[in-house]
């Protein structure tokens, strides 16, 4: 174990690549469930535009997607612990399958909004499990399993806006149709490859998430996460109608925005958590996000474009970071802790997307990045306040670790 106490260790000697069928089968459609966070960002405007709508109309796509996600965070535990994750995971993307399908349907901003909430359900139910299944049946410890699902993370969330605008070019519906024909492929190779695992010996309870949070640490985990995760939506759902570009280009933009987050979830993150540790690396990416924000704002178009691309990197670090956070702070179950702390976190991630337009329409286009600016320093302040007591109860917890930590639940 190494000295920091957030670094969960796990041991790498078995290559990340060399796993079985069933790993890549659920790894696999973990990219493409991470695409969907993205996918519609090249096209905001287009749907907009197509289905007579505003921008505040149109955010309403994250936020009933993500307010679902949050309040099915207390759903998921209770539904694998007692079907299995196999079933969970297959459950997820049947629902993923049908409400993508459904949504390149729509014939007005209300339908497409409703269907995807039915969407954020199902892909809760999957990446909620996603990881958990992964740990169980990945070769070379859990480390190479959590390093082989960030980058499934990374690569979603990179190839997300670059597929949407791809297919988005063509016509805005085209990018849902392509996410239900992937995820029907994922389904049909997670059913082929993927055994079922033991099930928990302790069934999960709807309200044990609520109760992890009574712990103090993870609370404070989870409440910097959530100002974090708005100053995060609102670069993600909000910047497309700053940019105001067509589909090819803001997709080049958020695919580059991707591709900084996975190279600095990845591959930076752990070499700066080693060298300055966890917590300073946090705060510091967080003031360092702040900044970027307001230069987001008040710069011209081609520093929004720098501002929105550089954010990536500063995203990436915070996501690394807050996950290894979450997971070892707390003495409650990975999974029930997980979903806690993503039950906190998810709820701005919904409220992001909704109040960045209704603040442009009460103020201007910058006072929205100025708003997650201060959310994002409010984070970082909540790191600093909570730090020797998040240090301390996070060694204190893996001190009493003698076994190895069951698989954890996605914090994604």
């Amino acid at each position: 174990m190494s000295g920091d106490p957030f670094d969960e260790g796990g041991g790498t000697s078995v290559s990340i690549l060399r796993q079985p069928k069933a790993v890549w089968a659920t790894a696999g459609a973990s990219v493409v469930a991470f695409m969907g966070i993205g996918l519609v960002d090249p096209i905001l405007p287009s749907i907009a535009k197509g289905l007579e709508a505003t921008p505040s109309q149109v955010s309403l796509l994250f936020t009933s997607y993500f307010l679902i996600t949050a309040v099915a965070m207390l759903v998921t535990g209770f539904v694998s612990s007692r079907i299995g994750g196999r079933k969970t995971l297959l459950l997820g993307l049947a629902l993923v399958v049908v409400f993508a399908g459904l949504s390149g349907t729509s014939h007005s901003v209300g339908e497409l909004v409703g269907f995807r909430a039915g969407w954020g359900l199902g892909n809760a139910l999957f990446v909620s499990t996603a990881l958990a299944v992964i740990v169980g049946a990945a070769a070379g410890g859990s480390a190479a399993a959590i390093l082989l699902y960030e980058s499934a993370l990374g690569l979603g969330m990179a190839c997300g806006p670059l597929l949407g605008a791809v297919l988005g070019d063509a016509s805005w519906r085209f990018p849902f149709f392509g996410t239900a024909v992937l995820m029907a492929i994922g389904f049909v190779a997670i059913t082929a490859f993927l055994k079922e695992q033991p099930r928990p010996a302790r069934k999960t309870a709807l309200l044990d998430p609520i109760r992890a949070l009574g712990h103090g640490g993870l609370a404070s985990a989870a409440v910097s996460a959530f100002f974090y995760n708005y100053a995060f939506f609102t670069v993600l759902a909000f910047t497309p109608f700053v940019l105001d570009m067509s589909p090819y280009r803001s997709g080049a933009v958020f695919f580059a925005w991707g591709v900084l987050l996975a190279v600095f979830s990845v591959l930076v993150a752990p070499k700066l958590q080693e060298r300055f540790g966890s917590l300073r690396v946090l705060a510091a990416s967080l003031v360092l996000m702040a900044l970027d924000l307001v230069v987001l704002g008040y710069g011209g178009h081609t520093a929004a474009i720098a501002g929105t691309v550089a954010s990536g990197a500063f995203i990436g670090l915070n996501n690394t970071v807050y996950t290894e956070l979450a997971l070892s702070v707390s003495d409650a179950p990975r999974p029930v802790a997980s979903a806690g702390y993503n039950f906190v976190r998810w709820f701005a991630a919904a409220a992001a997307p909704f109040l960045a337009p209704k603040i442009e329409e009460w103020s201007d286009i910058h006072i929205p990045f100025v708003v997650a600016a201060l959310a994002a320093l409010v984070g970082a302040a909540i790191v600093g306040v909570r730090r020797r007591a998040l240090v301390m109860e996070a060694e204190e917890h893996l001190s009493e670790q003698t076994l190895p930590a069951a698989p954890a639940s996605s914090t994604v």
